[in-house]
């Protein structure tokens, strides 16, 4: 999987189309990330103690991986993700329009 969490991601697909966001989670066995601020779903809670009020929770739900891209913040777009040996022999990934590291 080629997403990681904080990595910064462009929605490309969806109600949230165009949007940037900070990757929270990520659940590489489902395939679906969680990107703060889109897929915000409503939730209704019923009151748990006599007297209290039921309320609406909002959270970010998963989304699936392949709706959004990785962006490059020289190229100031979403880009496809490529991949090199370093020096050390560690694997890193590379913009693949610009070939910096991200």
């Amino acid at each position: 999987m080629f997403i990681r969490k904080n990595d910064i991601v462009k929605v490309i697909t969806g109600k949230d189309r165009g949007k940037k966001g900070k990757v929270l989670q990520v659940f590489p066995g489902i395939g679906k990330i969680v990107v703060e601020g889109m897929n915000m779903t409503a939730k209704n809670v019923r009151p748990k103690k006599q007297g209290e009020k039921g309320q609406i929770v909002r959270y970010n739900a998963p989304m699936g991986i392949s709706n959004v891209q990785l962006f490059c913040s020289k190229d100031n777009k979403a880009v496809r993700v490529g991949y090199i040996m370093s020096k050390d022999g560690k694997k890193q990934r590379i913009c693949k329009k610009c070939q910096q590291v991200i």
